[in-house]
């Protein structure tokens, strides 16, 4: 029997080199944006694939008690947040601001941690279960650091001040600049009544463990840990309940065929891709596959680079918020980050990318 990704690549044989249309097929290589702090501010929102989220449409695994208590330890923080941001009443009808509270997510992979997340946003911006407070940020830990990077740090927390709640999601620490940076912030903003929610796949006192020397930071991150109140879910990646191993890769000739067929599609070889992302921040990744509905690489193989791993973490990151598939030749996407990268300190990083790339790799077989 024929895989689905044969049958796809058949029933198009007969399509032209180009794209339809009589145009050629787009390339991401060729793509540079940039972006504006007007649009960094704009982007303060969850992904496309959280849109419509909420608490009511959180499936908790009935054989995983932790998922459905999450739910509820999010109910209350969003209610803590609003009450924090009030503040307490004082004489004269003013109010005393009162500090902010922290949530922090903590579970493995596909567990819904970006669901809730979602959830606590709109919930709190007045767009999901009705506990309206004000405005809301959402960012992942990258869009945080360039934030300030781009504004000041003095300038992003008068900003960020601004929100009854910040949400960040995957919380990484990958050196000894964005810890202290990170503490910094949030601590502000806690003290300007500011609730901090959070997801990631590492216990807030061991942030940044086995990427740095942690110990020399230890003030830092022990300030983060006593920001939050950490919620432990457990339970199997939902991503690959049910689905196949990783297909098997397709030629470069059918890579190529496929992608002329596809409007909006961008086909790239994959040395190449690697080295463009290497010419931008990654807080321009989002840019950079704007309006893109399908992604193709030839010739995929494993990394031996560390850089070059993490700056494809940070697309497959992107990739999986807006859905768009990933169709590829060569090595499977399941072995490209290599047996030592997979022992060291961001091992986290490289199964969170694996397990989506592999999820974008059957939507993109599917197609």
């Amino acid at each position: 029997m024929r895989t689905i990704a044969a049958r796809r690549y058949s029933a198009c044989m007969d399509a032209p080199t180009s794209a339809p249309g009589g145009g050629a097929v787009a390339h991401l290589t060729d793509r540079k944006p940039t972006v504006s702090p007007e649009r960094l501010i704009a982007q303060l929102n969850p992904p496309p694939t959280f849109t419509d989220v909420s608490f009511a449409t959180y499936r908790p695994d009935p054989n995983e008690p932790s998922q459905a208590a999450a739910v509820e330890s999010c109910r209350t923080f969003c209610a803590q947040a609003v009450e924090r941001r009030a503040g307490k009443k004082k004489l004269f009808g003013k109010r005393e601001v009162l500090p902010g509270v922290g949530l922090y997510l903590d579970g493995g992979f596909g567990v819904g941690k970006t669901h809730l997340l979602a959830s606590i946003y709109y919930t709190l911006a007045g767009s999901g279960d009705g506990v309206a407070s004000g405005p809301a940020a959402f960012a992942t830990f990258g869009e945080l650091t360039q934030l300030a990077g781009v504004f000041g740090f003095v300038e992003c927390i008068d900003l960020l001040s601004e929100y009854v709640v910040v949400c960040i999601d995957e919380f990484e620490l990958d050196d000894p600049g964005n810890t202290t940076l990170v503490s910094r912030m949030l601590s502000q903003l806690v003290e300007r009544g500011v609730s901090i929610a959070a997801t990631s796949n590492t216990l807030p006192e061991q942030l940044g463990e086995g990427r740095f020397a942690a110990q020399d930071f230890l003030r830092e991150i022990n300030t983060l840990a006593k920001i939050f109140t950490t919620v432990r879910i457990e339970g199997p990646d939902y991503r690959h309940r049910g689905l196949p191993p990783a297909p098997e890769p397709l030629t470069d000739e059918q890579v190529t065929e496929l992608a002329a067929a596809v409007p909006g599609a961008t086909l790239d070889e994959f040395d190449a891709l690697c080295a463009h992302l290497a010419t931008m921040h990654p807080s321009r990744y989002q840019a950079l596959i704007e309006g893109v509905t399908e992604v193709f690489v030839t010739d995929v193989h494993q990394i031996d680079d560390q850089s070059v791993a993490l700056r494809l973490v940070s697309l497959t990151d992107r990739l999986y918020d807006a859905g768009i598939p990933i169709v590829a030749s060569g090595a499977k996407l399941d072995t490209i980050f290599s047996e030592e990268m997979l022992a060291g300190g961001y091992r986290k990083k490289y199964l969170r990318a694996t397990s989506r790339l592999l999820a974008l790799t059957a939507a993109g077989i599917q197609a």
